[in-house]
């Protein structure tokens, strides 16, 4: 049961970062519906994936397994440095690429 936390990780990792693209790709196509709520969802989806390593580094505390925990310490601070980034990057992209579309927009308005 605690192995699944890995997967977990990984697939919410994924969702983290495909959920900005597709926000990205729905803003060519015109369609400006959501990409805040987007945004909320893949930084929610990054942080879960990060608790879900944490709660796995945890258990293998609790069990006392501190060979697993040396020998993946280094693989898992790396993912999760590149998750957290690449996942911060994605969205701040989203951001201003919206924020910008706004401020066309109301300056066509007026």
């Amino acid at each position: 049961m605690i192995g699944w936390l890995n997967v977990g990780s990984l697939v919410l990792g994924l969702i983290a970062w495909i959920l900005p693209v597709v926000s990205l790709m729905r803003y060519k196509k015109n369609v400006h519906n959501h990409w805040f709520v987007l945004s909320i969802l893949s930084i929610s989806a990054c942080a879960i994936s990060l608790y879900f390593q944490i709660f796995y580094n945890y258990h293998l505390v609790k069990i006392k397994d501190w060979t697993a925990l040396m020998d993946t310490m280094g693989a898992v601070v790396f993912a999760s440095e590149v998750l957290l980034i690449v996942t911060i990057i994605l969205n701040v992209i989203t951001l201003i690429v919206y924020r910008d579309s706004n401020r066309l927009k109301l300056k066509r308005d007026t």
